[in-house]
């Protein structure tokens, strides 16, 4: 993602992953509750097999679209320099709502900080392909 006016920061900025585990490709939008992403579908993506992608991915998706929200509030409270050390991540619900992901595919992800407490939080997540919801999940969130 370019750095622009509305999102100064680059995803190598808010997230500590690097390709080939970066998945998120643009920021749509970002506060400190919420982010949301879009990503395409690729054959480099973990457990792609052929043009398909399992939705378990999703989850990865769901986490590093809560990490640009988080990543961005952590800017803007501590500083560009501040600690970059990911989170913690526990599944606490994933339901899937189909059966895989078609490489090429777009997918928008949105999580919503639901509860923040010190260096805890949950996100819950929603993953659309076009109008079609593939997946909810709920994240519990720390930073050692």
């Amino acid at each position: 993602m370019k750095t622009s006016e509305i999102f100064p920061f680059t995803l190598e900025e808010l997230l500590p992953h690097r390709p080939p585990i970066l998945l998120v490709g643009e920021i749509l939008e970002v506060d400190a509750e919420h982010a949301v992403t879009l990503s395409r579908v690729a054959a480099t993506w973990p457990m792609a097999a052929g043009h398909r992608v399992p939705p378990l991915i999703c989850i990865e998706l769901a986490a590093q679209t809560a990490g640009v929200c988080n990543g961005w509030q952590r800017i803007r409270t501590h500083g560009p320099d501040s600690d970059r050390t990911g989170w913690l991540v526990g599944i606490k619900r994933a339901e899937f709502f189909v059966d895989h992901l078609p490489v090429g595919a777009l997918i928008h992800t949105r999580a919503d900080n639901t509860l923040v407490f010190d260096k805890f939080r949950e996100s819950s997540s929603q993953l659309h392909l076009g109008e079609q919801l593939i997946a909810e999940v709920i994240l519990q969130l720390y930073q050692a």
